[in-house]
């Protein structure tokens, strides 16, 4: 039992004097960079922040949005809080399958609509089938075109076609401006 002991001893005293001993370890593996930190996930990034919605061409103020990345950068998630009506979340990502942008919309009245698309000429366009958004209430696709503006707002215009896309409407045209530090 002694000579077991002692020779454990005389192991673990040769592995912490031992320089080559020391060498043999391998080093830590490094941690790899996070997969949504390209130039391609950063092309929504003008839309994060913190948001009061107007109408477009008016000053009435319809809806305070947050706009945040989440889930190590790979969704942008919006909080959609109109002042009256029914609120919702919306969350975009770059799918890794297909490149296209793709976003989920959810409002509280439990309907969902996605969309698809991407950068087109410096503007995010995305488009989806969303039921009851047409004229009078019909089904229809829905193209919305997100531009940053001169001053830094955001202007989200929507047009809805209930031809499959060989005509489109004007449907909703709001503009995103910054509040508080975002």
């Amino acid at each position: 039992m002694m000579t077991i002991l002692y020779s454990l001893l005389l192991l673990l005293q040769a592995s912490q004097t031992n320089p080559a001993a020391e060498n043999s370890a391998t080093p830590p593996p490094s941690t790899p960079p996070p997969v949504c930190v390209t130039e391609a996930h950063d092309v929504f990034d003008f839309w994060v922040g913190n948001w009061e919605v107007v109408l477009g061409g008016t000053e009435r103020v319809v809806a305070k949005s947050t706009i945040e990345r989440v889930s190590s950068g790979c969704v942008i998630r919006e909080h959609w809080q109109p002042l009256s009506g029914q609120d919702g979340v919306s969350m975009s990502f770059l799918n890794s399958t297909t490149n296209r942008w793709e976003q989920l919309w959810v409002g509280s009245d439990g309907k969902r609509v996605e969309f698809a698309g991407g950068m087109h000429g410096g503007k995010m366009v995305l488009t989806g089938f969303w039921a009851g958004a047409g004229p009078n209430g019909s089904d229809a696709l829905v193209r919305m075109t997100y531009t940053t503006l001169e001053d830094g707002s955001v202007r989200q215009f929507g047009e809805a076609s209930t031809d499959q896309g060989i005509s489109w409407q004007s449907s909703f045209d709001l503009i995103y401006r910054r509040v508080g530090d975002s």
